[in-house]
């Protein structure tokens, strides 16, 4: 997804941005019923994370892993994990490999006051049960299926998620009937290696599609609250994820999209800059072309990036916005 930068220089700099993830551990108390691990404290480190390898004294099954969120989001709370199991309460220790620091300092000189980065892609056509294939919500969690533009693979950590063809927004449709109101839960990483999850309520009109406001990369688990009389689909949308933090519009130099000069009358939705959760917008901000994406078309947008988000006072949060939840 990211493509090219220009820099402007005052004086001679480093411009690479340290943004590698670094290993995140974890020291919690916590039991485990089949696949629900309950943590009642946090002891020190990290904030739990999808994908996070847990292990303790007490007798845990080899290679367990947390794989979604529950009630929990990096704290106290519940969370699935990989392997049904009985543990008691216990100190568990968890280790993963997605927290990312801030880039680096830029050393020598003035460096680069800003950067027009190009953000250049061509986004496959949506599609509304390519991530799960309708079914009756009877089970809490739900079957995962690759469908067209999304790829079944195994991260870093071990973990088997669905990868979308490009960082965008998932939905829920309901089939006919009189639908009641389901929570569907989804949870997965950003394009940078991010846990994330998003409730995305289904809504009580049939054979409605309700878009998701966070752009995902991979899926890791689909979870529904409870029971719905019809079919509910999770699948793609065209609301496609920002590379790179966009707080303003005024950021967005040029939007282009389909081989046209004129400028995309498309929708762009800033950053969401408070604290993030589960019903909160994108982290980076999200762009809703003008016309359906169809694996042909490509957007070529120009961004203006600010000092905070590249140069010699760049932050995380600045290139990249606050921390997924």
């Amino acid at each position: 997804m990211p493509q090219f930068s220009d820099d402007l220089f005052l004086g001679s700099a480093i411009t690479v941005q340290g943004m590698d993830a670094y290993p995140a551990v974890s020291t919690f108390t916590g039991s485990i019923a089949t696949t629900t691990l309950t943590v009642t404290a946090m002891l020190s480190g990290d904030p739990i994370i999808v994908g996070m390898f847990i292990d303790s004294s007490t007798s845990l099954t080899n290679g367990t892993y947390i794989t979604a969120f529950g009630t929990g989001t990096g704290g106290v709370g519940t969370y699935t994990v990989s392997a049904s199991q009985t543990v008691a309460s216990a100190t568990i220790i968890g280790s993963g490999n997605a927290l990312l620091q801030n880039p680096s300092p830029m050393s020598v000189g003035v460096g680069p006051l800003g950067r027009l980065y190009v953000w250049d892609a061509v986004p496959q056509a949506k599609l509304t049960t390519n991530i799960v294939a309708a079914v009756i919500t009877t089970a809490t969690t739900l079957t995962l299926a690759a469908g067209a533009g999304v790829t079944s693979v195994t991260t870093t950590s071990g973990a088997t998620v669905l990868q979308l063809d490009c960082p965008r927004a998932v939905s829920t449709t309901t089939g006919a009937g009189s639908p009641t109101t389901v929570n569907i839960t989804v949870s997965g990483f950003d394009y940078y290696g991010q846990a994330m999850s998003e409730v995305i309520a289904t809504g009580t009109v049939a054979s409605t599609t309700v878009s998701g406001k966070k752009a995902f990369f991979q899926i890791s688990s689909v979870v529904s609250s409870g029971a719905s009389v019809v079919t509910v689909a999770v699948g793609t949308t065209d609301i496609l994820g920002a590379p790179l933090r966009i707080t303003d519009r005024g950021y967005v130099t040029r939007a282009g999209w389909d081989n046209t000069l004129a400028e995309d009358a498309g929708t762009m939705t800033v950053a969401a800059t408070l604290t993030a959760t589960t019903t909160t917008g994108d982290v980076r901000g999200t762009y809703l072309p003008s016309s359906a994406a169809d694996g042909i078309k490509r957007l070529v947008m120009g961004i203006a990036l600010p000092a905070i988000a590249a140069g010699p006072n760049a932050t995380r949060v600045g290139a990249l916005g606050v921390t997924q939840a």
